[in-house]
């Protein structure tokens, strides 16, 4: 998407079908599920969506949609949208991170690969990642951190098979960063969670999900 250097709007929203919906006929559902497919595709250039199965693995959501955007008001809309189609009424939002791109204030000037701000969305999972930093970590000096987040990224360069989406939601929601891991390997990914955990940047971790 163009717009990047400004910053791109990231949304990540999981629905749950209420039971009601599974008791409807099917030619109802098909109509349900054809109506809430045009809403995506009536977006056009206007929003980058993916959609994700969360079904089996989580007993507050049946699918996530990862979305893009360059304007905020167009996330809104979509999912308006969204909410107004048959399928739309049996829907309910569990869960609605919001964020921004940017690019990475630890990555300037460093040594290793700086891809920048990205979205791709090409893996076969995705995890999905809010959490708060304590307020004892933005007390550290800058250099201090940095050192701490330069061993944080070594660590995440032992599993290339996990690619990182870092978005920021600093005065946007209640969270202040999403984190999206791609990958085509869980077990890689549980390694780079377990991994991570042993690194001093953890310790100032406040709240995470």
């Amino acid at each position: 998407m163009e717009g990047e250097k400004k910053g791109n709007f990231v949304a990540f929203s999981f629905y749950k079908l209420r039971p009601e919906w599974r008791r409807l006929p099917p030619g109802v559902m098909e109509r349900g599920v054809e109506q809430a497919l045009a809403t995506v595709r009536a977006q056009g250039e206007k929003l980058w969506i993916r959609a994700y199965s969360t079904q089996g693995f989580r007993r507050d959501a049946d699918f996530h949609l990862w979305i893009v955007a360059q304007d905020l008001p167009d996330i809104r809309d979509f999912v308006v949208d969204l909410s107004r189609t048959e399928m739309g009424l049996y829907l309910d939002l569990t869960y609605h991170y919001l964020a921004m791109t940017r690019q990475s204030i630890y990555l300037k000037g460093a040594p290793h690969t700086n891809p920048g701000p990205r979205i791709e969305g090409k893996d076969e999972w995705l995890f999905v990642y809010p959490f708060v930093k304590s307020r004892e970590w933005y007390a550290l000096p800058f250099e201090t951190r940095k050192k701490m987040m330069d061993e944080h990224i070594r660590v995440g360069h032992l599993f290339p098979n996990v690619k990182i989406n870092t978005t920021y939601s600093f005065g946007l929601d209640d969270q202040e960063f999403v984190l999206a891991f791609e990958t085509d390997s869980p077990a890689d990914f549980q390694g780079l969670v377990m991994k991570l955990r042993e690194t001093e940047a953890s310790r100032y971790t406040a709240r995470d999900t």
